[in-house]
């Protein structure tokens, strides 16, 4: 009786075991999937070589893409092959990084990190145009006080170059002269791009204050202007505003701020500065903006 017995005990703990829910195992944990993306994760700013430079601000790299070098305004003509000759000499079969990239246009890096827009204004290459960073209007400022590349002659940091009279000894030469055409009434000269006003404000013992008031009145907006008068006297430039100073005395220069770069046709911008003098203070006779001559009025 006692084997059967055991036999019976068995199978009823076997069946309670069995009756019991299974206890949960842990489920594998998947691996998260990244979903997919069409963003490369390669870093930005990768080198690239320039193929060509067909003008002063323009590069072409070696996959045929075309950008306009930020924040550089088109050379001056009188110093255009000069300016060409320094960004191919600098550019030209050299690897760039590319940054700033917007349509059509691109801050270029050098291989050494120099920022080549920077280099170019700071050598007096080229003029900035549309920056605001004040890197740029000091480099500009540097170069101008410097008189650097297109600052010094020919161009004086003026669109048209300075020019220069030189006698040519020739051999006479004996010839009837025609007749004289006949007398007509004088053409009118052209009209000026732009009037000048100089007003003297403030006077004391050797020094006065004056203000300047640009006008264009050409039918095309001017944005960057260079202004230009000789005094004609001991006179000199001490201190001034809405404007740099770029040469106090004699051949006096100023060139606009980022705030008053823009004249539009028939516009005006004004600025003003502190002077000093010995013996008399006449005022200029003639002014020039961006190398045209100015009326006065």
């Amino acid at each position: 009786m006692t084997r059967p017995l055991t036999a019976v005990l068995l199978a009823l703990v076997l069946t309670a075991c069995g009756s019991g829910e299974p206890t949960p195992q842990p489920s594998p944990t998947r691996p998260v999937l990244k979903p997919p993306t069409l963003i490369s994760d390669a870093p930005e700013e990768v080198p690239q070589v320039v193929r060509s430079v067909p003008d002063p601000i323009t590069v072409e790299m070696a996959d045929g893409k075309r950008f306009r070098i930020a924040l550089l305004a088109p050379p001056a003509e009188c110093w255009a092959p000069q300016a060409l000759a320094f960004a191919r000499t600098t550019l030209l079969v050299r690897p760039v990084r590319l940054s700033s990239v917007t349509p059509g246009e691109a801050s270029l890096l050098l291989e050494d990190g120099t920022d080549y827009a920077l280099l170019a204004i700071r050598e007096g290459v080229l003029r900035a145009q549309g920056a605001d960073v004040g890197k740029y209007t000091d480099a500009e400022m540097a170069a101008a006080q410097a008189d650097r590349g297109l600052w010094g002659p020919p161009c004086e940091g003026l669109d048209n170059p300075r020019t220069t009279t030189k006698a040519v000894a020739s051999t006479p030469v004996t010839t009837t002269p025609p007749p004289p055409p006949p007398a007509g009434p004088t053409p009118p000269p052209p009209p000026r791009p732009c009037a000048v006003d100089y007003r003297i404000t403030a006077r004391w013992e050797g020094g006065f204050t004056a203000d300047v008031t640009l006008r264009n009145t050409s039918a095309s907006p001017v944005n960057g202007w260079t202004v230009g008068w000789t005094f004609g006297r001991d006179q000199a430039v001490t201190q001034m505003w809405r404007a740099k100073l770029l040469r106090g005395t004699g051949s006096v220069r100023a060139m606009n701020e980022d705030y008053t770069a823009e004249i539009a046709p028939g516009g005006s911008v004004t600025f003003g500065f502190n002077g000093s003098f010995r013996g008399a203070n006449p005022e200029p006779s003639a002014f020039t903006l961006n190398g045209s001559a100015c009326a006065v009025q």
